[in-house]
């Protein structure tokens, strides 16, 4: 019964000690943004309600996982009446979507020192496309900054029906992972 018992506390032991480093997204330090065209216009918003985990060490990308993901309805474009209009079925249907999520299924190096490549599913409106887009890792004594930004087609997301806007939405990411 001990030597069980000190088997598994060994492979505890080690299993912890290889582990991803642990991080948790936090809104404090994070932004989330969009922006699109609206007859012609860029206008833009936001999100905030982070949550998730993130597993990331650049010394072993094959082990790094992303699992993120913001509050639908926390859309903010400075706007009130715009806002709960996104909020309706159209738009991001917040009653019954309400998460938008991205986890990854990948990430390499990028083809700068600094810079990384990360491919998941991202998931709006109960819809999952992959995505694929570069970022950078800021690392500091409470965690690390993890930016990137992606363009998508919000058709592909069954997001709004309106010809004034465009059809590619642009996301810009800077979230804040704080150490577990």
């Amino acid at each position: 019964m001990k030597l069980l018992f000190c088997c598994l506390l060994v492979h505890l032991s080690v299993t912890i000690a290889f582990a991803q480093p642990g991080y948790r997204p936090v809104d404090q330090g994070s932004s989330v943004k969009f922006r699109i065209k609206n007859f012609g216009f860029n206008s833009e918003g936001s999100f905030t309600g982070l949550q998730g985990r993130i597993g990331f060490d650049p010394r072993d990308l094959s082990k790094a996982s992303f699992d993120v993901s913001v509050e639908a309805a926390s859309v903010n474009s400075d706007n009130n009446m715009r806002d709960n209009h996104l909020r309706k079925e159209e738009y991001f249907d917040v009653q019954n979507h309400p998460r938008i999520s991205f986890v990854s299924t990948a990430v390499k190096a990028g083809d700068k020192a600094d810079g990384y490549v990360m491919t998941g599913h991202l998931t709006i409106k109960g819809t999952t496309r992959d995505i694929s887009f570069p970022f950078t890792v800021t690392a500091q004594d409470s965690g690390c900054t993890f930016k990137g930004e992606f363009t998508i087609n919000r058709k592909d997301f069954k997001v709004g029906g309106s010809s004034t806007l465009s059809n590619s939405l642009t996301v810009q990411l800077s979230v804040f992972g704080r150490k577990e």
